[in-house]
């Protein structure tokens, strides 16, 4: 079938055994990947199949922690506390999705995982949802991008096929980043 010979021609780089880790941003986004890929086994929070694990971050798992985690003071608002401009900025994880962000952290250190691929949506906010769960992971695993512009078949095969370097991506998601921490200042302050 043309699915058994796309996974053989796509099969996973490493030697059986070993995963490339995919992160998108939603489920059903994962769940498509999935397909495309042959990692056919759904377990709790991935699918796993043909050398791959398919997870995904719920949309943000993480957010810019709130004043009263920089000071305690802050829980109360006081325009003489104002300018609240934290050094540096901390991150949380979002309560309601603590459970999932554990074990979404937990795959990305696996040891039998040598690459992460940032499969969450093109652009800036597909970036810092990323960025920020891998760094709250603590991961230091390679990390490659998937850059789609469709959501076709053969757009994700292609895709697949031509990962791109994560570094190729830093001014973008530096960029996220400055874009979240404004809006976190102007609307504290």
């Amino acid at each position: 079938s043309p699915m058994e010979n796309m996974n053989e021609k796509k099969n996973n780089p490493f030697p059986q055994g070993f995963f490339t880790l995919v992160i998108t941003e939603k489920p059903s986004v994962a769940k498509q990947f999935a397909g495309v890929l042959g990692a056919y086994t759904r377990k709790d929070g991935w699918y796993e199949g043909n050398g791959y694990l398919i997870s995904w971050c719920l949309g943000h798992l993480s957010e810019l922690a709130a004043p009263e985690v920089y000071d305690p003071k802050y829980k109360q608002w006081n325009i003489s506390d104002l300018p609240i401009l934290p050094k540096p900025f901390l991150m949380v994880t979002d309560g309601d999705k603590a459970e999932h962000a554990a074990m979404l952290y937990e795959q990305m250190n696996r040891p039998d995982v040598k690459l992460i691929v940032n499969a969450c949506d093109a652009g800036r906010e597909g970036e810092l949802i990323f960025r920020n769960a891998y760094a709250l992971s603590k991961s230091t695993i390679p990390v490659k991008r998937l850059w789609l512009s469709s959501m076709e078949e053969d757009a994700i095969q292609d895709g697949f096929a031509h990962l791109k370097p994560s570094e190729e991506f830093d001014n973008l998601g530096i960029a996220a980043r400055c874009r979240a921490e404004a809006d976190w200042l102007v609307g504290i302050n």
